[in-house]
């Protein structure tokens, strides 16, 4: 049996702070942020942070994500 695989498009959110890094968030997840020094490096870097977040939700089915508005 072969596991469906399906592109998953995710709102981010990136801002720079004070000290001229790159912060990322995911609003669909609650405590999905990251940063880097560039913007590809906090986009790499959130990109892992949102798989972990939904591995945690009810077993990674997309359907469990939060509505974003």
């Amino acid at each position: 049996m072969s596991a469906e695989v399906r592109k998953l498009h995710l709102p981010i959110i990136i801002e720079i702070d004070e000290d001229g890094y790159y912060i990322a968030s995911c609003p669909q997840f609650k405590g999905c942020h990251s940063y880097g020094e560039t913007v590809d490096e906090a986009l790499e870097n959130i990109r892992e942070v949102a798989l972990m977040c939904l591995e945690e939700t009810d077993s990674g089915r997309i359907d469990a994500l939060a509505r974003f508005e």
